[in-house]
C-alpha cells in the first residue's frame, strides 16, 4: 500500500485554498485533490475497506484453509527484488578450516532459503546434532557387545618350539645318558577351547535390557536435539524476518519525515509557514534515518546469528525467501493438547527408559549373589618331530560352577543405588510431566489473544494510514500543525511494527516446535 500517494498535488493550491475557505477544511481537503489523486484515495480506500474484510474473517477462513493465511510478502533482499531460483543447498565448511585470507571470509553470494530449507541445512551441518548421531551409534555398538553375552567364546591357539636342554646335555657329558640324546626337540602344541555361560542369575539379560534403554535414550536425544536446533533455527528465521520488516518500515517512515519537511518547507517559502515547523521536521527526518541505520544493521546481524547457526561456509549470506504469514490455527480442546504433548515429547519417554535402566542395573547387582554356572570345553593337540611317534590329542568336557556367597555387602548396596536412581528417574517423570503441561496451557492461552493482537494490529495500520493522510492535508490547508503530522507518522511507523510483531508472535505450531512436536 502507498503511504505516500498524497504527497503529489501541488503545496500552492492548498494555500490559496486556505486563504479562500479558512473555515472549511473538509472542502480543503477534498479539492486540493486532482483527480488522478481522488482515483488514487478511492483505490486505496477499496484496498483499506478489502484487507479490513480480510482481517475480519481470519479465524473462519484460516480454519477452512487448513490454517494458512498469507498477509505480507517480506524479502530479506535490500532491494526487495524478486527472489530468483535457490540454487543446491550449501554444505558445511571443513570442520578444521582456519581463514588466514581477507578473501576466505569476504561475503561473496547471498542467497535467499525458506524455513524448511533451512531446517535441511540444520539437519545436515549442525554440529551438536553430529554429535548426538555419534552418541547413537556409540550406544549401537554398546547393544551388540552386550547380545555378544548370548553366543559362546571360542579361541585356538598353537605354538611350536624348538629347544635343547642344558640338563640333557650334562648328562651326556657326565655318561650318565647316551650319546645324542641331548639334540634339539621341535614340538608343536596347539588347543581349542570353548566357553558358555549357561546360567548368569539374570545378569546376562539384565546387561542387554540395559543397552536397550540407553540405545532408546540416545534416540530421543537425537529427537529432543533435532527439536531444540529446530526452534533455533525457526526463531532466528523469524528474527531475521522482523529484522527485514523493521527495515522496511524505516525506509518508510524515513519517506514519510522527507515529505512532511519538504511540505514544511514549501509552507515557510509561502510564507505561511513557521521555522519552527522545519526544524521539527529536520529532526524528525534526521531520527527517522538513525532509525533506518539502526534497523540494517540488525538486519545484517541476523543475517549473520542465521549463517553462523546453520553452520555454512563465511563467504555466503543468507536472506529470507517465505512470505510473513500466519503458520496455522490451532483447533484442537486443551485437553485433547495436552494428552497429545504427553503422547509426542520425548523426554517422558526418556525419563521412562532412564528409571527402566536404574531396574536393569538392580537386578545386575543382585545377579552377583547368584550362581554362574558355565560351560567348558577343550580339544589339545601335541606333536614332537624326530621322535618316530604320531601327533596325540586329547579333550575335555565339563560343567564350571561359581557362587559368590560373601562379598561384603558390596552387590546390595549397588542395588541401593540402582533403586535410588529408579526413584530419582520417577519424580523427574512427574516434574517432567507438570512442566509439560503447565507449558501446554500457558501457550494454549496465548494462542486467541495472539490471533486477536494480529487482527486489532492490522486494523490499526488501516487507522494510522488514513489520520496520516488527514493529517497532511490539514497541515498542506493551513489548518494543521506539522506536530500533528510528526505524531501521525509515528503513530504509523508503531502501528506497522505492531502488526509485524503480532504475526511473528502468533505461530501454533512452528514458533515453539517442541511444545507439541508437530512439526
Amino acid at each position: 500500500m502507498n503511504l505516500y500517494r498524497f504527497l503529489l498535488h501541488s503545496s500552492w493550491v492548498a494555500i490559496a485554498l486556505a486563504f479562500l475557505f479558512p473555515t472549511s477544511i473538509k472542502n480543503a481537503e477534498a479539492k486540493t485533490l486532482t483527480a488522478e489523486q481522488k482515483s488514487k484515495v478511492r483505490e486505496t480506500d477499496r484496498d483499506n475497506i478489502k484487507l479490513k474484510k480480510e482481517v475480519a474473517i481470519i479465524p473462519q477462513e484460516a480454519a477452512k484453509l487448513g490454517g494458512i493465511v498469507s498477509l505480507s510478502p517480506a524479502p530479506s533482499s535490500p532491494d526487495n527484488l524478486p527472489v530468483p531460483s535457490t540454487p543446491p543447498l550449501p554444505a558445511s565448511p571443513p570442520e578444521l578450516l582456519f581463514p588466514t585470507k581477507a578473501e576466505e571470509v569476504q561475503i561473496r553470494q547471498n542467497q535467499a532459503i525458506t524455513l524448511q530449507q533451512a531446517l535441511e541445512i540444520a539437519r545436515r551441518n549442525n554440529p551438536q546434532l553430529q554429535t548426538s548421531l555419534l552418541e547413537l551409534e556409540r550406544s549401537q555398538a554398546l547393544l551388540r557387545e552386550s547380545q555378544a553375552a548370548l553366543y559362546p567364546t571360542i579361541g585356538i591357539n598353537g605354538s611350536i618350539t624348538n629347544s635343547k636342554s642344558a640338563s640333557d646335555q650334562l648328562s651326556v657329558d657326565s655318561g650318565v645318558a647316551p650319546p645324542l640324546s641331548d639334540k634339539a626337540r621341535t614340538a608343536f602344541n596347539g588347543r581349542a577351547e570353548v566357553n558358555y555361560n549357561i546360567y548368569t542369575s539374570g545378569r546376562r539379560a539384565a546387561s542387554i535390557r540395559q543397552a536397550e534403554e540407553q540405545l532408546r535414550i540416545d534416540e530421543l536425544s537425537v529427537e529432543t536435539r533435532y527439536q531444540e536446533i529446530k526452534l533455533q533455527v525457526t526463531s532466528r528465521y523469524y528474527d531475521l524476518q522482523a529484522a527485514d520488516e523493521q527495515v522496511r518500515i524505516s525506509s518508510a517512515a524515513t519517506e514519510n519525515a522527507s515529505a512532511s519537511l519538504r511540505d514544511a518547507q514549501a509552507l515557510e517559502r509561502a510564507g505561511v509557514g513557521t521555522r519552527f515547523d522545519v526544524l521539527r521536521s529536520q529532526v524528525n527526518f534526521a531520527n527517522a534515518q538513525q532509525d533506518l541505520a539502526n534497523a540494517r544493521a540488525r538486519q545484517q546481524i541476523s543475517q549473520r546469528q542465521l549463517v553462523a547457526l546453520l553452520n555454512i561456509p563465511q563467504t555466503l549470506n543468507i536472506t529470507t525467501a517465505d512470505r510473513v504469514e500466519i503458520a496455522g490455527l490451532w483447533n484442537q480442546k486443551l485437553e485433547q493438547t495436552i494428552i497429545q504433548a504427553f503422547q509426542n515429547r520425548p523426554e517422558l519417554q526418556q525419563r521412562l527408559a532412564e528409571r527402566n535402566i536404574g531396574e536393569q542395573r538392580r537386578k545386575f547387582a543382585l545377579g552377583q549373589l547368584g550362581p554362574q554356572v558355565a560351560l567348558v570345553a577343550s580339544y589339545d593337540v601335541l606333536d614332537q618331530y624326530n621322535d618316530n611317534v604320531g601327533a596325540t590329542d586329547g579333550y575335555s568336557v565339563g560343567v564350571r560352577a561359581n557362587w559368590n556367597l560373601f562379598d561384603g555387602g558390596a552387590a546390595r548396596a549397588q542395588a541401593a543405588q540402582a533403586k535410588a536412581n529408579i526413584a530419582i528417574a520417577e519424580s523427574n517423570f512427574a516434574n517432567q510431566r507438570n512442566q509439560i503441561r503447565f507449558e501446554v496451557e500457558q501457550y494454549y492461552a496465548q494462542l486467541q489473544s495472539n490471533l486477536d493482537n494480529v487482527q486489532t494490529a492490522t486494523g490499526a495500520v488501516d487507522q494510522a494510514v488514513e489520520a496520516l493522510r488527514l493529517a497532511r492535508l490539514r497541515f498542506q490547508a493551513g489548518v494543521g500543525t506539522q506536530t500533528d503530522v510528526i505524531a501521525a507518522e509515528n503513530d504509523l511507523t508503531r502501528a506497522q511494527g505492531n502488526r509485524i510483531t503480532a504475526i511473528l508472535d502468533y505461530q501454533p505450531r512452528v514458533r515453539k516446535p517442541t511444545t507439541f512436536c508437530l512439526c
